[in-house]
């Protein structure tokens, strides 16, 4: 189906959404909206009081990033009425409807499933993981950059883990003239560490390479900077932690030893939104258009 031939609601979500919306009208489709502050780029978008409304007849449904609650409920910004995801709203799409998030709980794949309703969760899908980590890494060093008294240049930063937001989190801090330890459990990982010029750490060496870092960057949602490793660390190091909430940090342990620790969920939509709802965008619209695709018809 032509893009410009959809029918697509957005319901929820921050200030990625409103670009998301405007790519789509921009691209021609009909859309319509719950939830998002109302905004005069919009233009022929049409603003629904309800889900129900915004779903009716949708071949394409788009959900906040962090899909939605237990009851339902799709997140909105601060001051706008709450939006409500239903059975009912979803057996008012359009037959062979898609319902798009970053990623979903129990309550909404059980709704798709019972609306017999094809439901994509694009967090982890590389193409949106990869273009997403840039926003990520950016903000990442934006936050360690106003927490520290000194410069990034020069400075011993260390990334515990070397997936999508470690390695451009390295690679931007090599841009910046930092000296850049990866720190990974994988062989593999650390051996791409040092063909990037990167020094490299195994994890079990974790506690001997904090005691020499200015900062830490953490993008592993596991409990690695726990109170013994925190120890070795000298008092004013800077944690920047990434992974998802609550993080990989003891943040006792933390304010303990007199660290600069934070927490850094959901960056892209805080730092760059209007980047990051242009990829959102951007792999919806590829995924609709693999998914129209002859061969994986035939597939």
């Amino acid at each position: 189906m032509e893009t410009a031939a959809l029918n697509v609601a957005v319901l929820g979500g921050d200030r990625r959404c409103g670009e998301v919306i405007t790519h789509f009208v921009g691209l021609g489709a009909r859309v319509r909206v719950a939830g998002v502050p109302w905004e005069e780029r919009f233009g022929e978008a049409v603003a629904c009081s309800s889900a129900e409304e915004a779903c009716a007849g949708s071949d394409v449904l788009i959900l906040p990033v962090q899909g939605a609650g237990e009851d339902g409920t799709v997140f909105t910004e601060p001051g706008v009425p709450l939006c409500r995801l239903t059975a009912a709203a979803l057996a008012a799409v359009a037959p062979e409807a898609r319902v798009f998030t970053g990623i979903a709980g129990k309550h909404l794949r059980n709704l798709c499933r019972d609306a017999g309703v094809a439901l994509v969760e694009f967090r982890e899908a590389d193409e949106f993981a990869i273009a997403n980590s840039i926003p990520s890494a950016e903000g990442a060093i934006q936050m360690a950059m106003e927490a520290a008294p000194f410069t990034i240049c020069d400075s011993h930063c260390l990334v515990l883990g070397f997936g999508r937001t470690g390695r451009s989190l390295a690679l931007l801090l090599k841009g910046l003239q930092a000296r850049v330890t990866v720190a990974s459990r994988h062989e593999v990982d650390l051996a791409w560490a040092r063909a990037s010029g990167y020094g490299a750490l195994a994890l079990e060496r974790l506690a001997e390479g904090a005691g020499s870092a200015d900062i830490l960057f953490n993008t592993v949602p596991a409990p690695l900077l726990n109170r013994s490793v925190l120890s070795r660390c000298r008092r004013g190091t800077i944690i920047i932690d990434v992974a998802t909430a609550p993080g990989g940090t003891d943040w006792q342990a933390a304010r303990e030893f007199g660290l600069k620790a934070q927490l850094a969920p959901g960056l892209p939509g805080k730092v760059a939104p209007v980047t990051a709802g242009r990829i959102i965008a951007e792999t919806i619209v590829r995924y609709l258009a693999r998914s129209e695709s002859p061969e994986e018809r035939e597939a």
